[in-house]
């Protein structure tokens, strides 16, 4: 069913979560996917068309909207913090908020103060961000869309992701994209910054 069949790496929705799908006759993992995919594209249209500052983008209630906009058609709980335990990054239900909000307030003075190149600074803020892992799913989606978005208000060309094919399904971009992560969660972000710029 909707668990079926999971990349490498993706969180499995929890009963709760499966029954806030929104379209009806939606059985496989296939058909969520090419749901999402639409439903994304038209939270990036939303996303992209602004021009928004960084102060505007590095908020909660600017995330929180970006991933409503992103699963609004497909999930009951899209732009709503998840309320368990996840076994990616460890980040406490209680405290995802806090943690989402020191993160936006840090790259906020990253920013300010030259602290990181503008590359590394926003694959920063992805890294952590999936760390937080602040929703039940969609978390690797929100978070380069938001790295994205930081590196257009910052006049910066916007990331690649790997060889512009979708990794979110099994595939070896998946895979080198996952291992960067983990060389990140390391303090070596080399891989995941040479991997947004391929």
């Amino acid at each position: 069913m909707i668990n079926d069949d999971l990349p490498t790496g993706a969180t499995p929705l929890s009963p709760d979560d499966a029954n806030g799908l929104l379209p009806k006759g939606i059985s496989t993992r296939g058909q969520l996917d090419q749901f999402e995919s639409r439903n994304i594209q038209q939270g990036l249209l939303w996303a992209i068309t602004s021009k928004r500052k960084t102060s505007n983008i590095l908020t909660i209630d600017f995330c929180l909207r970006l991933h409503k906009k992103m699963f609004d058609k497909t999930w009951i709980w899209a732009g709503q913090f998840r309320k368990y335990e996840v076994n990616i990054g460890n980040t406490a239900p209680a405290v995802v908020p806090m943690q989402l909000k020191n993160l936006c307030d840090d790259a906020q003075t990253w920013i300010e103060f030259k602290t990181y190149p503008l590359d590394e600074l926003c694959i920063r803020l992805h890294h952590r961000m999936v760390y937080i892992h602040p929703f039940p799913n969609g978390n690797g989606r929100h978070s380069r869309i938001m790295a994205d978005l930081l590196l257009k208000a910052l006049n910066q060309p916007l990331f690649t992701w790997g060889n512009n094919t979708n990794i979110t399904s099994q595939s070896k971009d998946r895979l080198d994209y996952l291992t960067a992560l983990r060389s990140a969660d390391k303090g070596d972000f080399e891989k995941l910054l040479t991997f947004a710029r391929t």
